[in-house]
């Protein structure tokens, strides 16, 4: 299957042509951004008061505007015109956003707008089955199920709007966390879809032999992914459909008219080049992350999967550094298993916390015999948005439980250390 840029041939009305929005349309909030970083955090806090917004350009039109309707409008970063004062709509200007916005934004939207705040979820389950219904018929949908939150969300939708017309594809590369592969199939085989788990861990593992550049790894996993969905999507017939896990965020970020580039998604840019738009379905393509996981916990999908963490495509084999075998894996997928459990049900837990099997060797002792072990490392970190993030102060005596469980049951290491680096300047992810 031959991808495209994510941003070239494609424009904003074409990538929202299938998105779906829900609550009280009456009472829209505009969100203009004027290169702020703060845009998608401004127009969260505005849903999370229950009233509805949108991000939109600097440059949107003033016919635009006005065809919207909005009763306010926030601009974000530093706008370089007062030319929408004309539009005699409210207007707020943030060019940070500090504790106080979300008092600022509260007293806007309610004394200065006059917002009733009637942007609910309730419905949006009802209201997402009769368009679903309406755009696919009775044919069929074929979706890539990752078993992240989106895809999981988006194929639980999927299945009670058009029970038995939906196919997932699970293609298991090998580089999930310990038991992800078992409980995904556990959750979808029992629901009205055809569930495919394709294990092709093999595969995967050839195509990153002798290979430790992080891009070159990414890009690898990436090709190998659509070859293999590809394959298997042709074993199945004509299926015009196909559904994406497609979330506001991906959208926002991924540039086009409404800026700049921050990262290219894969569900915006992998679909063929002269795919017809009309066919994909993107039922989560209007919600931010929080109201997707929302959206789960109605639609009645366990906790393991509503709550997983952040999780990069390539999974573990970003997490290891330098070359990826089988054998890294395992010793990767113990520790970072027994760092999960012990922070799982902790009070006030960070927003993501994983480990990292290091390419460092470090001199040990297990038991009188002295050993030469890789190093493991430990990343927990808490943030609102993982724009930015803070290391995450773990108590001590959770780091002194976790590195004696670490260091006592996985065999083949015998050193821990605990990463203490904020974004900027270092990322969440290692590689």
């Amino acid at each position: 299957m031959e991808t495209k840029n994510p941003i070239r041939g494609w424009s904003i009305a074409k990538l929202m042509a299938t998105a779906t929005i829900w609550g009280n349309m009456n009472e829209l909030i505009l969100v203009l951004d004027f290169g702020s970083p703060y845009k998608e955090i401004v127009a969260r806090t505005v849903r999370g008061l229950s009233v509805y917004s949108e991000i939109k350009p600097s440059n949107t039109p003033i016919a635009e505007i006005k065809r919207l309707n909005p009763i306010g409008i926030i601009l974000t970063g530093k706008p370089n015109s007062d030319a929408l004062s004309t539009l005699g709509i409210p207007i707020l200007a943030e060019e940070k956003y500090t504790e106080n916005s979300r008092n600022n934004i509260k007293t806007f939207l309610f004394d200065t707008c006059g917002a009733k705040g009637e942007y609910k979820l309730t419905g949006y389950i009802k209201t997402q089955i009769e368009k679903i219904r309406q755009q696919v018929g009775k044919q069929r949908v074929l979706l890539a199920l990752s078993g992240g939150v989106d895809s999981s969300v988006c194929a639980s939708l999927l299945s009670k709007a058009v029970p038995e017309q939906l196919t997932c594809i699970f293609v298991d590369h090998g580089f999930m966390r310990l038991n992800e592969g078992n409980q995904i199939e556990e959750v979808f085989s029992n629901r009205k879809l055809q569930f495919i788990r394709v294990n092709a861990q093999k595969r995967f593992l050839a195509r990153l032999e002798g290979i430790t550049d992080p891009e070159t790894k990414r890009k690898r996993v990436g090709e190998e992914f659509i070859r293999v969905f590809e394959e298997e999507s042709k074993k199945l017939g004509d299926i015009p459909f196909l559904a994406q896990g497609t979330i506001y965020p991906d959208i926002v970020e991924s540039g086009g008219e409404l800026g700049a580039v921050v990262k290219s998604h894969h569900n915006v840019g992998g679909l063929p080049e002269n795919f017809d738009v009309s066919k994909l379905v993107e039922p989560l393509s209007g919600l931010f992350k929080d109201e997707v996981r929302a959206l789960g916990k109605k639609l009645g999908l366990p906790a393991l999967l509503v709550n997983r963490q952040p999780f990069p495509g390539p999974g573990l084999a970003v997490r290891v550094i330098g070359e990826v075998t089988e054998e890294k894996l395992d010793i990767l997928r113990h520790a970072d298993a027994i760092f999960r459990e012990e922070l799982d049900g902790m009070r006030g837990r960070p927003a993501q916390y994983f480990a990292i099997l290091t390419n460092t060797y470090s001199v040990g002792l297990k038991g009188d015999k002295r050993t030469y072990q890789p190093v493991i490392a430990l990343r927990a970190v808490t943030t609102d948005d993982f724009m930015t993030c803070e290391y995450t102060p773990l108590p001590h005596k959770v780091l002194s439980r976790v590195v004696s469980r670490i260091t006592s049951e996985v065999s083949s290491v015998s050193r821990v250390v605990y990463d203490i680096t904020s974004k900027p300047p270092g990322t969440v992810e290692w590689e």
